[in-house]
């Protein structure tokens, strides 16, 4: 395999649901129904209907143990060949665009012509656990079978042991919400309240007026009765914004994250269909874009180098292994987690000591030209179901790229655990 020459990654097309708030338009849904809605609106788009796909990789961040691999499964509903794989995968908020990497790998080196990468998440249908306690007991109560037996395990049972433990975004090694981790990386960066919400605020006017023009008519296929993102605020004004109170730091008194300049919390599915150009040109699909390249990095936060600023270390790397600059793209679409994230990442590639220490570069990446930056809106204007926001942002990057007879876009996703994916998309 080492000798083989790679083949080129095409980005064939893609498809998503409208993205909901949580416990709005999507209370009936599950991951899997979501994810299958994706999955059949890309079928159905590109006529694959039947037809086998090498793989279907994909996953979920809010998983039901019902899902064991949910992949599968949703390839399975959404009509292609049962001959068809699908491998679930899990990194957090880059989990679809993770999957598009590992999909694009084995399209590069031969190993199979065709893959869909794919994402769900589902807040409104979060998996319910209990403490462990409770828990035995019912494992104890699965294996019985005498009345007497069954009524042994709930010997010495008290009613608190059924409170369900809530769905938590909190670290666990530092207890801290990504939030709070955000509040502590503005103030480390100077970042004021007043730039995230001048951010936030062009995140939905770019977002509505990308609706406006029709951008998203054939990225978009309804579900459960829904045809539009519900989070997206054309009316949005920086004097609405300020407001609002800080969501996680309400003490201190220097809180800068609110509602309204982070992303809410969101269900929906997304999904991206990857292709070797052979594979694509014989079945007569349109060629969008080129995953040219990725990476993906950590780094530890735990110890102060602030939970989201993986990417930076992603797209660092990245680009020297492609012996490309900021100056070689037109578009930068980096994932509004926060608005102060993405305001941290862009300080930070313009910091000497930052690009020294912690990049190893002696030069600085630069600075990103805000006219370039999330042209039609990102994640705090459409909202970011964890999984599938690396397929939606792959999706819009493609076709932004084909439309606008730009070359080149780069990718950036920050994620829990204090991980980064990036990406490089050229285009056709």
């Amino acid at each position: 395999m080492a000798n083989k020459t790679l083949k080129r990654v095409a980005i064939v097309g893609s498809a998503r649901i409208p993205f909901c708030r949580a416990y709005t338009g999507y209370m009936e849904e599950t991951n899997l129904s979501m994810m299958s809605g994706a999955l059949s609106g890309l079928v159905d788009k590109l006529d694959l209907r039947g037809q086998h796909i090498d793989e279907v990789m994909g996953g979920v961040v809010l998983n039901h143990s019902r899902d064991f691999n949910i992949a599968r499964e949703a390839a399975l509903n959404a009509g292609l060949a049962p001959t068809t794989p699908g491998t679930t995968v899990q990194i957090a908020c880059g989990t679809s665009l993770q999957a598009a990497l590992m999909i694009g790998a084995k399209i590069a080196s031969g190993e199979i012509e065709s893959g869909i990468a794919c994402g769900a998440d589902s807040v409104s249908d979060s998996p319910i656990v209990f403490g462990p306690k409770f828990s035995k007991r019912m494992i104890k109560l699965s294996r019985t079978k005498t009345l007497g037996q069954k009524l042994g395990v709930f010997k010495g049972f008290s009613f608190g042991e059924v409170v369900p433990n809530a769905p938590s975004t909190s670290e666990p090694r530092t207890g801290l919400s990504m939030g709070q981790h955000c509040e502590l990386m503005a103030r480390e960066w100077g970042v004021t309240r007043e730039e995230q919400d001048e951010l936030a605020w062009k995140s939905h006017i770019n977002a509505a007026k990308a609706y406006d023009e029709g951008f998203h008519d054939d990225l978009i296929v309804p579900h459960a009765g829904i045809v539009r993102d519900n989070n997206v605020r054309a009316d949005s004004t920086m004097e609405k914004m300020a407001t609002l109170k800080p969501s996680f730091d309400r003490k201190s008194g220097h809180g800068t994250l609110t509602a309204a300049n982070s992303t809410p919390l969101t269900d929906g599915a997304a999904a991206v269909l990857l292709a070797s150009e052979e594979w694509a040109k014989e079945r007569g699909l349109p060629i969008l874009g080129y995953l040219r390249a990725g990476a993906v990095s950590a780094n530890d936060f735990a110890a102060g180098d602030g939970l989201l600023m993986a990417p930076t270390i992603a797209v660092s790397n990245m680009l020297r292994k492609e012996d490309l600059a900021f100056s070689d793209f037109d578009f930068f679409e980096l994932h509004e987690a926060f608005a102060a994230q993405v305001l941290c990442t862009i300080k930070s590639f313009s910091d000497r000591n930052y690009n020294r220490k912690v990049l190893g570069r002696d030069k600085v990446l630069g600075k990103i030209d805000p006219k370039k930056l999330n042209v039609k809106g990102s994640s705090v204007a459409y909202g970011h179901p964890f999984a599938a926001t690396g397929a939606r942002i792959l999706g819009v990057t493609a076709k932004l790229l084909n439309e606008s007879e730009k070359q080149r876009a780069l990718i950036s996703v920050c994620t829990a655990g204090g991980q980064g994916v990036a990406a490089v998309i050229e285009r056709a």
